[in-house]
């Protein structure tokens, strides 16, 4: 079975194909360029970019992999969460290319789509625990399999992505400056008593950052010669160095000791859905924020301890992509899964809700 997958969820477009668990193919157009200025995601940019290259990236897709539209058998679509007006996007190139080329579509919870994306580099644990950290999201769950999720905990407030982004912006670091603030920590150790762990004195399975953000901006309003002077497009935590020569080991440190809040605030959570849950076959660490260095060493550390199998995937699979889509999508519509030309975009903030129906035979 061959599958297309469509990616719009917030500001990376991308089309993938996967053909019976195997990635045939993948292209992807980054709005990071568009957005900088900015400082983050302008959601009308974003709908406007993605309406301007999708068709672009799907005929590339279709002529690199040496395959016609009327080859798909399936077309799979991030219907959510997501910003609304970026998902109804590739919602409704799915729905027309489903129509028109008479292939299942499968509309994929993105969140999920994440969490299952390791699949295209190994074989998934089941049961597994899952943590996904992304920029807009940082969930647990209880997976059974490719359609059994099962919400354990969530943010309150803040993401971890979240949180990384608007403390580069605090540092005026390039965007996205989680990468910098990640590569930067690493120059140093942390100091555990700078910033707290926030939410972690209770025995809830939910997450929050805010206290955490707001702890290092006003510890960076007392420093402001921390702060870069000019937020220019530097490739590299030497570069970034460079521009505050006198602080660099002060910004290190905070980015070092952020870092560690993040990553230990993680672990204690994780740690607490393990006994909550019972016995676990694996860890699954997937999203943005998956890449960091810290965070894969903690998980690492704690997937040893309790015995299980860490499943992480590769850098290129942390960030939204189609592969993910696709794979999701594959594996749902093997399961004989499908959705109507009723498929509705679900934006962040709502539940993306578990309404596919069962193919029916011939």
């Amino acid at each position: 079975m061959l599958c297309l997958g469509i990616e719009t969820s917030c500001d990376e477009t991308a089309v993938a194909l996967v053909r019976d668990g195997r990635l045939v193919g993948q292209k992807l157009a980054t709005q990071i360029d568009v957005h900088a200025v900015f400082g983050g995601v302008v959601p009308e940019i974003a709908s406007r970019e993605h309406l301007r290259v999708l068709p672009t990236l799907f005929r590339e897709l279709m002529e690199e992999s040496g395959h016609a539209p009327e080859d798909i058998d399936a077309v799979a679509v991030a219907r959510g969460p997501g910003l609304l007006g970026a998902l109804l996007i590739g919602v409704s190139f799915a729905k027309a290319l489903s129509l028109s080329c008479n292939a299942r579509l499968v509309g994929v919870n993105h969140l999920w789509a994440h969490l299952l994306a390791p699949g295209l580099e190994r074989s998934l644990p089941f049961p597994a625990l899952g943590l996904l950290v992304s920029g807009g999201h940082t969930h647990t769950y209880r997976i059974d399999s490719p359609v059994e999720f099962e919400l354990l905990g969530k943010t309150l407030d803040d993401a971890a992505g979240e949180a990384f982004d608007k403390v580069a912006k605090t540092l005026n670091f390039p965007y996205p400056g989680g990468k910098h603030v990640d590569e930067l920590a690493q120059e140093t150790e942390p100091d555990r008593k700078l910033f707290p762990r926030a939410f972690i004195d209770n025995p809830s399975l939910d997450f929050s950052f805010s206290g955490l953000k707001t702890a290092v901006a006003v510890h960076v309003q007392k420093h402001p010669e921390v702060v870069l002077p000019r937020m220019d497009d530097v490739d590299g935590a030497s570069a970034l160095g460079a521009l505050l020569p006198d602080a660099r080991e002060h910004v290190a440190r905070i980015c070092a000791s952020f870092n560690w809040s993040v990553a230990d605030t993680l672990r204690i959570k994780v740690e607490r859905a393990l006994k909550k849950t019972g016995h676990m076959k694996g860890l699954v660490v997937a999203g943005g924020v998956a890449a960091n260095t810290m965070i894969r060493e903690t998980m690492a550390d704690l997937a040893q301890r309790y015995g299980l199998d860490l499943v992480l995937p590769g850098p290129a699979l942390c960030t939204d992509n189609a592969s993910m889509i696709a794979y999701s999508g594959w594996l749902m519509a093997e399961l004989g899964l499908q959705h109507d030309l009723n498929l509705e975009a679900v934006p962040r903030g709502r539940v993306v809700p578990m309404d596919w129906h069962t193919r029916k035979a011939g």
